[in-house]
């Protein structure tokens, strides 16, 4: 009888973004799975209470913080090396971090539309350059980069980070393809609309007005969704997955888009 082997126990992960929102559930979700993780922030009045909530819980796994901006390459290798001198290996990396404004395109400047590709795109190339070298030195491992579904669609009003998100998901699939030698498997997940405190305050919307997991008919998310599927991604369950783009939006509507969603059209 076949057993399903969603289990992460042991694995090393190293989660960006992670003071807050998906990230920090994507971090409490691996630890407690077992897992040791790495988190980081640009802040680690941020991001060192996340640390201390996970070592201080009765989980597995433990976390490790360092602040790291990861637009700065110089402080994403740091970030490495600190992961590699507490854990000894890096076996996963999840690409979180990330960010964005509204605005209509002509009204992006130049500094604005390079903060989102610095912050969505290129981050993501750093992080997946420098852990990725640990990986194929290595015995391989798991990516998962966070993408949205405004990367998937049109987007008005964000049109900086639509094309960012977009560019992920065709990394994602090239290095599936170039780093499968490696045993390096590449995924990615978009999400839709999921309650984070960046959305609570565009929307006005608590935590505790939020309809349960079990209620499918909805079109906002919870972090703790999101962070099962980025599980089940880096586990060996989902082994025969590899340059994928998973999307967790709730129900379909046509047309759909976070700015939509946001009441922003």
């Amino acid at each position: 009888m076949h057993e399903p082997k969603f289990g992460v126990a042991g694995e090393t992960a190293i989660v960006t973004g992670a003071s807050q929102g998906i990230g920090e559930s994507i971090a409490k979700t691996l630890a407690a799975g077992g897992a040791n993780v790495a988190i980081c922030s640009r802040s680690m009045d941020r991001v060192g209470p996340v640390a201390e909530e996970i070592n201080e819980s009765d989980t597995d796994g433990e976390a490790l913080a360092v602040e790291c901006n990861v637009r700065e390459r110089d402080q994403v290798q740091n970030l490495v090396d600190e992961t590699v001198d507490e854990f000894g290996d890096i076996d996963v990396l999840v690409n979180n971090a990330g960010g964005e404004f509204v605005a209509p395109f002509e009204e992006i400047s130049e500094n604005g539309w390079q903060t989102i590709v610095d912050l969505n795109l290129n981050s993501t190339v750093h992080c997946t350059q420098l852990a990725g070298e640990v990986m194929r030195e290595g015995s391989g491992g798991v990516i998962v980069n966070l993408s949205s579904v405004n990367g998937q669609h049109a987007a008005p009003g964000e049109s900086h980070y639509g094309a960012s998100k977009a560019a992920i998901i065709r990394l994602t699939e090239t290095l599936a393809v170039e780093w499968a030698e490696h045993d390096i498997r590449v995924n990615c997940v978009a999400p839709g609309l999921v309650q984070t405190p960046g959305v609570a305050e565009t929307l006005g919307i608590d935590s505790e007005d939020m309809p349960p997991r079990e209620n499918a008919e909805r079109r906002i998310g919870h972090p703790e969704e999101i962070a099962d599927v980025v599980q089940f991604l880096v586990s060996p369950a989902a082994s025969f997955m590899n340059g994928e783009t998973v999307t967790a939006k709730g129900v379909p509507r046509a047309g759909n888009s976070m700015s939509q969603d946001l009441g922003l059209e």
